[in-house]
């Protein structure tokens, strides 16, 4: 029996604020499907080269009063950054909260604005710690 990994779902409520942020990671929108019948959008962006690896957001034009919630439900997703430094201070230059710094030049955490958890792992060997990263305390949820 083989299997094969397609997409991660995520309910989104603002969707050009949701692009706008996964779109910070790096990601690209490769497919949007639009159903006027069941008012709904959904948006696929992945990494470069990376179409398997997507993150689909659902967007129901009527609104979502669930949204936006905890979602620790849901658990998080991940994408491997080639400088994870550099990726927080990108994401902070554009007012992302790093909820999670990457104190030991490896995992970083931070939140989409419909409080996804995502986790921000460096490539190859962890970087030396260095600050401010090294002493910059947790924020929030991760």
């Amino acid at each position: 029996m083989g299997i094969e990994y397609l997409h991660t779902m995520v309910r989104v409520k603002d969707l050009d604020a949701s692009i706008a942020f996964y779109k910070l990671l790096g990601l690209e929108e490769t497919r949007r499907y639009e159903n006027e019948g069941g008012r709904f959008t959904l948006v696929f962006l992945s990494p470069p080269g990376q179409e398997n690896a997507s993150v689909e957001l659902t967007y129901n034009w009527d609104g979502d009063e669930g949204l936006p919630s905890d979602s620790r439900h849901f658990g998080h997703l991940a994408y491997r950054v080639d400088d994870i430094y550099a990726t927080c201070q990108h994401l902070m230059d554009n007012g992302v909260t790093i909820n999670r710094p990457p104190r030991d030049g490896h995992m970083a955490f931070v939140r989409s604005p419909d409080n996804v958890s995502i986790e921000l792992l460096q490539r190859g060997d962890d970087l030396p710690p260095q600050e401010p990263w090294a002493s910059m305390e947790n924020t929030g949820k991760w």
